[in-house]
């Protein structure tokens, strides 16, 4: 069996991290613990986390996923959650590798041979989402997402309100009906406002409104799925199945862990596996990196309840590289109808270009998000 003789990280532009996982056969397993803003944070616990791997059995995943999450008195939240994200994706890219095999196949095997994409769009006129939307039709996907607006009052005006109506009519007007517009309210909203706009939205029958409150108030998501016919999601920042359960038992239609935030491919599966006991759906988040995105893939080909996976190619806000530029072949993750096919190379399915990787990392990235103020000074959501 490979032992774990090695652990390092890069970080990369636009704003990731990567981890390089080899054993002492000269196997190499990569992962995505990306933390936006924060992945230098986490770069330091997967340094420390590294203490618990190096000159163990590369093959025990789950036993490693356990000691990982659980071998301290101190756990969970984004930061060791990531950090142990990008070392299990890593391991089970290994372990794919080891047995020649793509991971989905470990995980039980195939259900579906293709999984429908979505990608974002920017701008903040109706004029611009128009063109945005087009560009993304013409690209091939059947389905986008958008925010709802940006910063936004605790108890909103006519004009903002009508602002965001605007924004999606404008995005189902070049869709028409048989492509999807998903609606993110990023935690922008009080739950005031996300109420008073969703009945506003249901005519342009959004895919799913999603993160209608931030995650520390998840225990008011459930007055607000009450008040709309349109499936609500929430997900991304929350990390492990203990909080998903009570957004899960609130309604909500599609859950959205991110594999780079939310323990990786083996603690996904779980909250998998837990959403479809509530009837929902999985669509996880991804407006990161290559890895990252195949790692999600490898779980959506081997779970059943998996409606669409986010993805971040060509995306507005992807500053310095892009999301193929680390790959050595890029054709695993190319669209088609609107799809990526099933990947069928041995662990995540992908070939990172170490060389353009370590490259990279020389040049590092300092990203952080951005600092919003109401106009009377106050803090505001972004």
């Amino acid at each position: 069996m490979p032992v774990i003789a090695r652990v390092e990280t890069f970080l990369v532009a636009p704003r990731w991290l990567f981890v390089r996982v080899e054993t002492d056969t000269g196997i190499v397993g990569w992962g995505e613990a990306t933390c936006e803003g924060r992945s230098e944070t986490v770069r330091a616990a997967v340094g420390q986390l590294a203490e618990l791997l190096i000159g163990r059995p590369a093959l025990r995943v789950e036993d490693h996923w356990q000691v990982l999450t659980k071998g301290s008195f101190y756990r969970g939240g984004p930061i060791l959650a990531s950090a142990v994200a990008g070392l299990d994706q890593a391991l089970w890219d290994i372990a794919g590798k080891h047995f020649g095999a793509p991971v989905h196949q470990l995980l039980g095997g195939p259900v579906r041979d293709r999984i429908r994409v979505y990608g974002w769009v920017g701008g903040d006129e109706p004029g611009e989402i128009r063109d945005h939307v087009a560009a993304q039709v013409e690209a091939g996907l059947t389905a986008v997402k958008m925010n709802a607006s940006g910063r936004m009052s605790p108890l909103a005006t006519v004009a903002e309100l009508n602002g965001v109506v605007a924004r999606v009519a404008a995005a189902r007007e070049v869709l028409g009906d048989d492509r999807d517009v998903a609606v993110d309210l990023h935690g922008r909203f009080t739950l005031a406002n996300a109420r008073r706009v969703a009945p506003l939205l249901e005519p342009y029958r959004p895919l799913f409104l999603e993160e209608p409150v931030v995650p520390e108030n998840s225990h008011l998501i459930g007055e607000f799925v009450r008040s709309t016919t349109i499936p609500v999601s929430t997900g991304e920042r929350l990390y492990n199945r203990q909080e998903f359960l009570p957004v899960l038992q609130a309604g909500i239609a599609v859950a959205q862990p991110d594999l780079s935030h939310a323990g990786g491919i083996t603690e996904v599966r779980k909250i998998a596996a837990l959403a479809e006991v509530y009837d929902v759906q999985l669509a996880p988040h991804c407006p990161l990196g290559p890895i990252a995105l195949a790692a999600c893939l490898q779980v959506g080909f081997a779970t059943p309840n998996y409606l669409i996976q986010e993805q971040s190619i060509g995306i507005h806000y992807n500053r310095g590289a892009e999301v193929l530029d680390y790959l050595l072949d890029k054709t695993p993750l190319t669209f088609k109808d609107g799809h990526i096919e099933r990947l069928t190379a041995p662990g995540l399915g992908i070939e990172v270009d170490e060389q353009v990787v370590r490259a990279a990392d020389k040049a590092g990235h300092a990203w952080r998000g951005p600092i919003w103020r109401h106009p009377d000074g106050s803090f505001a959501e972004w």
